[in-house]
């Protein structure tokens, strides 16, 4: 799934910094369905906007699934290259608070593919300075 249009950068690092509490400490209450959904949303679309393309899908389920990556575009069942996660920990890699490496070795984080690991190059995406 292609993202439908880039993400405004203020309006991310906005989405983002609402739910940074709880990204730099789990025990922080858990934000609401809406803070959680345009973060993942927005940083989703971020990636790709700077990583044009179709042969990587980012699905971070229930909120968001994009195509990114320049290569072959793949139209058809399951593609060869996926990358999974739940919503937080695809926003501690977006915000550069887990490396990729890291969140797949823990099995938060799923790489599928040959190419899957390229999203890597463009991470993270809104970075969030420790206080």
């Amino acid at each position: 799934m292609a993202a439908r249009h880039g993400a405004d950068p203020a309006k991310t690092r906005q989405a983002v910094l609402a739910v940074a509490d709880w990204l730099r400490d789990e025990t922080h209450p858990v934000p609401d369905r809406d803070a959680l959904a345009a973060a993942v949303r927005l940083t989703v679309r971020t990636l790709a906007g700077l990583a044009p393309g179709a042969s990587v899908e980012v699905r971070i389920p229930p909120f968001a699934a994009v195509q990114c990556v320049p290569g072959p575009r793949h139209t058809r069942g399951t593609p060869p290259n996926v990358v999974e996660t739940d919503p937080r920990t695809w926003l501690l890699v977006a915000t550069g608070l887990l490396r990729l490496a890291e969140a797949e070795a823990s099995g938060a984080l799923s790489l599928s593919g040959p190419r899957a690991a390229e999203i890597d190059g463009w991470l993270p995406l809104v970075v969030l300075a420790e206080l």
